[in-house]
């Protein structure tokens, strides 16, 4: 037999099928980065909105906490102006009964004279 393309592919012929095997694994490769490419845009864009939604719930917990802390300082401000007026109330009612009970003795006193 004789060295003949049909038997022995020339030198040629396998560098054509390595170039031709090379290119179809970039084709290949090439769709597996684009497909890669498309699916970091995707997560990119996920990772974003993710991200701004936490900027955003981060200005509402700032928020919260400032207005929860200003709520504390008024309900102690209203706690100690009720114990202020509940000292007031029953001072005032302290005196009150001790004018009442000066009347009363000023009216016995007053019925026992005139009768």
């Amino acid at each position: 037999m004789t060295d003949t393309p049909e038997y022995f592919p020339s030198r040629l012929d396998r560098a054509e099928q390595i170039i031709l095997g090379l290119a179809e694994r970039q084709a290949n490769t090439q769709a597996q980065l684009d497909e890669l490419r498309q699916e970091v845009r995707g997560l990119t864009s996920n990772v974003d909105r993710v991200l701004a939604r936490s900027a955003i719930l981060d200005d509402v917990l700032l928020e919260l906490r400032d207005s929860h802390e200003a709520h504390q300082r008024n309900f102690e401000i209203h706690q100690r102006n009720f114990e202020i007026h509940r000292q007031d109330f029953q001072e005032h009612q302290r005196t009150t009964n001790a004018a009442l009970q000066s009347l009363e003795a000023i009216l016995l006193q007053l019925t026992r004279n005139h009768s």
